[in-house]
């Protein structure tokens, strides 16, 4: 008998580096994702600097994940939300991104988060 595939959302709020929550948490998307699970990932708020272009974090001496980021689509994680009040709170485009991503409206949101089975905080 077949395991029932679930709908995951991870929720990116935190900014990219001064703490391991996004480093982590995109590292267990990953693993999530090989178990055939549906995931997705929503980012909100100063999570959305994790997906800025062009990161160079060697002064900080820590690794980067822009290339981990890249590999998403492999792992089948293709619905990658962006908050549109975010963005704009930020002044971010889409073109700011390293990967491609789908903006929502806020009420988008909420009714994506809605349909999932599991939410998960990062």
């Amino acid at each position: 008998m077949g395991e029932e595939v679930k709908k995951i959302m991870h929720v990116v709020r935190r900014p990219p580096h001064g703490t391991i929550y996004p480093y982590e948490g995109l590292e267990m998307v990953l693993i999530m994702a090989a178990y055939d699970q549906e995931i997705s990932m929503a980012f909100i708020g100063d999570g959305l600097f994790c997906l800025l272009k062009d990161q160079d974090t060697t002064k900080l001496e820590i690794k980067g994940f822009m290339k981990t980021l890249g590999v998403l689509e492999d792992y089948d994680v293709e619905q990658i939300y962006v908050d549109s009040k975010s963005m704009a709170e930020r002044g971010l485009t889409p073109d700011d991104f390293c990967i491609a991503v789908e903006v929502l409206e806020p009420d988008e949101m909420g009714q994506k988060m809605a349909e999932q089975d599991c939410i998960i905080p990062q």
